[in-house]
C-alpha cells in the first residue's frame, strides 16, 4: 500500500503559506509566482531582474495594515552570500513552506562549437545556483522537519539531445540531486520535487529557430505545477503529450536511442 501513497505531503491551500520562488523574473517562475498569490500564498521573488520582480509586486500591493503578498528580494544565484542573505532577511519572518529553485539559463550548443564559457556559465547558474539556494535554506528546514523543496529541471536532461551540450547536462544533474535529497530528506518530513518541463514559451525558448512540440505558455506550466504539488508527486512533468514520448526514450537502449534521435531531429 505504502507505493501508492503520494510520495509528498500534499500542498493543496496555500492561503497563508509562504513561498520563496528564486528565478522569479519571467517565464515559469513568473508565472507560478502569479498563480500561487492568486491562491493565497505570501510571495517571495528573487532574480537578477530587480525590474521585473518590482513590477510584479506592484500588481499585488497589500492594503494598509496588511502583510506584504510579494517580497522582492533581489539577487545573482551565483552569489553564495547574497542567496544566504536573502534567505536570512525571508526567514526572520517565520517558515518558508516552499522554495522552488527555477533560475536558469540556455542556449544551443553543439559539440563542434565548444565553447568553454558558455558551458561553465550554465554550470554556474543551472546547477550551483541550485546548491547555494540548498546551502542556504537546509538547516532551516532539517530543523523544523518540514517544508517544501522544488528544483526545476527538464525533459532535456533525460538523455542526451543534438544542440543540448551546455543545458542538457545541468538538468541531468538537477534531476538526480532531487532523487538523492528524496531519499535522504524523506522521512524526516521534508518534501521534494523535481520538475520536468517539456517546451514553454519564456524567453530562453524563443531563441529556438525549430519548431518546438506541444508547447505551452507559462500559465499553464504553473498549473500543472500546482497539480502536481497537490497530489505531493515527486516528478512533476508535463505537457504529458509530449514528455510522455521523452520518457520512452529515456528506457531505450542505445542502439535504438540515437537511431530515433537522429530520425525525429535530423541532427
Amino acid at each position: 500500500m505504502r507505493l501508492l501513497a503520494a510520495f509528498n505531503p500534499p500542498l493543496e491551500d496555500w492561503r497563508g503559506k509562504t513561498v520563496w520562488i528564486v528565478g522569479a523574473s519571467s517565464g515559469i517562475g513568473r508565472a507560478t509566482a502569479s498563480a500561487l498569490l492568486g491562491r493565497g500564498a505570501c510571495v517571495a521573488v528573487s532574480a537578477r531582474n530587480g525590474e521585473a520582480l518590482e513590477a510584479l509586486a506592484a500588481e499585488y500591493r497589500a492594503a494598509p495594515g496588511e502583510r506584504a503578498r510579494v517580497e522582492v528580494l533581489p539577487l545573482d544565484v551565483r552569489d553564495a552570500a547574497a542567496v544566504h542573505s536573502a534567505h536570512a532577511q525571508l526567514a526572520a519572518r517565520g517558515p518558508v513552506d516552499l522554495v522552488l529553485y527555477c533560475a536558469g539559463t540556455y542556449r544551443s550548443l553543439r559539440a563542434d562549437a565548444f565553447d568553454l564559457d558558455v558551458m561553465l556559465a550554465h554550470q554556474q547558474t543551472n546547477y550551483v545556483g541550485a546548491l547555494n539556494v540548498l546551502a542556504a535554506v537546509l538547516p532551516d528546514a532539517i530543523a523544523r522537519g518540514s517544508g517544501h523543496i522544488a528544483l526545476t529541471a527538464s525533459v532535456a536532461g533525460f538523455r542526451g539531445l543534438p544542440q543540448s551540450l551546455a543545458y542538457g547536462p545541468t538538468k541531468a544533474a538537477l534531476t538526480n540531486l532531487a532523487e538523492v535529497l528524496y531519499a535522504d530528506l524523506h522521512d524526516r518530513g521534508i518534501g521534494i520535487s523535481v520538475i520536468q518541463p517539456g517546451f514553454v514559451a519564456t524567453p530562453l525558448t524563443a531563441q529556438n529557430d525549430f519548431e518546438m512540440p506541444a508547447l505551452i505558455a507559462p500559465a499553464q506550466a504553473a498549473d500543472e505545477m500546482l497539480k502536481g504539488w497537490a497530489r505531493g508527486d515527486f516528478e512533476i512533468h508535463f505537457p504529458k503529450r509530449f514528455t510522455g514520448w521523452m520518457k520512452l526514450l529515456r528506457v531505450l537502449p542505445y542502439r535504438l536511442y540515437f537511431p530515433a534521435v537522429r530520425r525525429f531531429t535530423g541532427l
